[in-house]
C-alpha cells in the first residue's frame, strides 16, 4: 500500500485528505514542517502533500530542506495551497514539486492528481 504524508496545520483539511485517500493509501499526518521532515526521514513516504502557509516553517522551506537531503530528495511533492499566483506556482515548480492543487479542491481532483504523480507524471500546469 502506498504511503502518503499530508502536511497541513488545519486538522479538518488533514481529515478530509485522509478520508479521500485512506481507502487506497496509508495516510500519515503532520501538522507542521518539523513533523513533516521527521516523518519523511522515518517513514520514507511515496508522496508528500504539502501546504505552503504554515506556522514556524513554510511549505517552501520544507520543500527546500527535503530537496537538499539525499534521503528525501526524490520524494514526490504535491503543493496543496491557497496560494494561486503564477509566481507562487513558478517558485514551487523550480523547487521540484510534481503537482499543484489550489484550495478549496475537489476530492476527485486530489485523487486524480495523486494517481498521476504516483505514476511518475509531473502535473504542474
Amino acid at each position: 500500500m502506498r504511503r502518503i504524508v499530508i502536511v497541513d496545520d488545519e486538522p479538518h483539511l488533514r481529515r478530509l485528505v485522509r478520508a479521500t485517500l485512506g481507502p487506497c493509501c496509508e495516510v500519515l499526518e503532520a501538522a507542521d514542517g518539523r513533523e513533516a521532515l521527521a516523518l519523511a526521514k522515518k517513514e520514507r513516504p511515496d508522496l508528500l502533500i504539502l501546504d505552503w502557509m504554515m506556522p514556524n516553517q513554510t511549505g517552501i522551506e520544507v520543500l527546500q530542506t527535503l530537496r537538499e537531503d539525499p534521503e528525501t530528495s526524490r520524494v514526490p511533492v504535491i503543493m496543496l495551497t491557497r496560494r494561486t499566483q503564477k509566481n507562487d506556482r513558478r517558485t514551487a515548480i523550480l523547487l521540484g514539486i510534481r503537482g499543484y492543487l489550489a484550495k478549496p479542491f475537489s476530492p476527485l481532483e486530489l485523487i486524480d492528481l495523486v494517481d498521476k504523480v504516483l505514476e511518475g507524471e509531473r502535473v504542474t500546469a
